[in-house]
């Protein structure tokens, strides 16, 4: 595998991060382009990467800040070109805005991914229509648990007003971007860490609807929630980031971490990235600076310690929430990154909307809020 990374800024200039030796713009059969929504839209870039490697599955995705190996880039296209010497690839796509059926998508998916060699699916999906939870559980039955599923949702930095990808062409609304990983000489290695503290009780969901949260225990769940944030409150939905909420599906599973997406104050509701189901066991969260730094070195620690070779490139998913929280110290989690596995690895990623990971629980993969999610490729 040889891989190639650059940003373009809104000037049209180039700079030249990181070049394998004897890497061919022509041979290079996938590209991961990252930016801010409103970079994209201003700047429709397809026509460039298309010129550049013109051979290439060409993927664009808005962000809430993209991740090169020079750390953190804002307001330029990050590019990471990837050359497979031994690895096949094939693209799906889905228009979640023309076809809402999740059903549909799953199907759309398995007819035009699914073999006996397929290894790994990489999902890059819009964040802003999508129900997290349940695109996860399609793609787990389509797959009937046996191909770890990895990738994130789009991010539209601190907006939360519309995120866009695309496939071969120009990002935009309600697309869902996945790609199939075939053969034996690719290797992944995935973790997932948040490293948020437990603020509050503990307390059942008592009226909610997939997504949509109603009710925890006798409150609306959005009085309460006012509650607790007290000076925040003013500020929803965007500072409900600072404090995420954890659940657990009942009294045996981990907690998984839920960030909210939009409030109504008429119904009193939260809605989430995720499925937040009756019965389900909620409690808030609150983030530290050392320990949302240390949960990206350990999540990195986990895959070096899985794998038996230094793998070539890191996929970083990270959440806005994080991003938010750490402030002028994000770079840090990216640097926790690049120092467990040394100076020979590439990263590249995004902030998001949501993670998705394969967790050592369950095969396949599971929705994430507020983690740092990273996925690690080789070619043997």
């Amino acid at each position: 595998m040889k891989l190639q990374q650059l940003t373009l800024n809104s000037e049209s200039e180039e700079a030249l991060l990181y070049s394998s030796d004897a890497f061919q713009e022509s041979k290079a059969n996938l590209v991961l382009a990252f930016g801010e929504r409103t970079f994209l839209e201003n700047s429709l870039p397809y026509q460039f990467l298309k010129k550049r490697y013109p051979n290439s599955e060409i993927i664009i995705c808005s962000t809430s800040g993209q991740i090169a190996n020079s750390g953190l880039v804002e307001n330029s296209l990050v590019i990471t070109a990837l050359a497979f010497e031994k690895t096949a690839i094939k693209t799906a796509q889905a228009d979640i805005q023309l076809d809402s059926n999740i059903q549909s998508l799953g199907n759309t998916i398995k007819s035009q991914l699914f073999s006996n060699d397929l290894k790994s699916i990489l999902v890059i999906s819009e964040g802003s229509f999508v129900n997290g939870t349940e695109l996860i559980n399609e793609l787990i039955e389509q797959t009937g648990k046996s191909i770890p599923i990895f990738g994130g949702l789009a991010g539209d930095e601190y907006y939360f007003e519309k995120t866009m990808v695309g496939l071969n062409t120009d990002a935009t609304q309600g697309k869902i971007v996945a790609v199939g990983f075939y053969g034996d000489n690719i290797h992944f290695g995935f973790a997932s860490e948040g490293g948020w503290s437990d603020f509050g009780p503990e307390r059942e969901v008592t009226q909610s609807d997939k997504n949509v949260l109603y009710k925890i225990g006798d409150r609306f769940a959005l009085d309460l929630y006012k509650e607790y944030l007290g000076k925040y409150a003013d500020e929803l939905p965007g500072s409900s980031l600072y404090f995420p909420l954890a659940m657990k599906e009942d009294g045996h599973s981990k907690p998984i971490v839920r960030t909210i997406l939009s409030i109504d104050e008429k119904s009193k509701s939260m809605t989430f990235a995720g499925n937040i189901p009756e019965g389900s066991k909620v409690r808030l969260m609150k983030g530290n600076f050392d320990k949302l730094v240390d949960a990206s070195y350990q999540a990195a620690y986990e895959i070096k310690e899985q794998q038996k070779q230094t793998p070539q490139l890191a996929l970083l998913v990270s959440c806005v929430g994080r991003k938010i929280v750490l402030g002028n110290r994000t770079e840090e989690e990216i640097d926790a990154v690049k120092e467990v596995f040394g100076p020979n690895l590439l990263v590249c990623g995004f902030y998001s909307y949501g993670e998705i990971s394969p967790t050592l629980d369950q095969v396949s993969c599971e929705l994430h809020n507020q983690t740092m999610t990273i996925t690690t490729l080789y070619e043997s």
